[in-house]
């Protein structure tokens, strides 16, 4: 099993930052792949951010592509996404997802492990 806890979400103004990250513990040396979703509400859970753990590839959402980075740290088995040039449409809970599997992909059901999510409020 893997556990994965969310953290660094908030509230900011059009056009800040907010950094999040994703501690995972557990069976870490099982996944391959770590991604962040979002889903604000009455929406579907969209796929925001990929990264494939062992070899660093990455994919991201069309609408966040130039604004969001995703990253790790291999020694911490963390993931951060450092989200730039916010929006108000940037807001939701934003979830950390990660799977056994060494993907390229934003595909909600191709991940096996959820975090509880964190809160990221964009306002005008």
């Amino acid at each position: 099993q893997v556990q994965l806890v969310e953290s660094g979400g908030g509230s900011v103004q059009t056009g800040g930052s907010l950094r999040l990250s994703c501690a995972a513990s557990g069976d870490t040396y099982s996944t391959n792949s770590m991604a962040w979703f979002r889903q604000a509400p009455g929406k579907e859970r969209e796929g925001v951010a990929n990264i494939v753990t062992r070899v660093g590839g990455t994919s991201y959402a069309d609408s966040v592509k130039g604004r969001f980075t995703i990253s790790q740290d291999n020694a911490k088995d963390t993931v951060y996404l450092q989200m730039n040039s916010l929006k108000p449409e940037d807001t939701a809970m934003y979830y950390c997802a990660a799977s056994a599997r060494a993907l390229i992909t934003l595909g909600v059901g191709r991940y096996n492990y959820w975090g509880q999510g964190t809160q990221v409020t964009v306002s005008s």
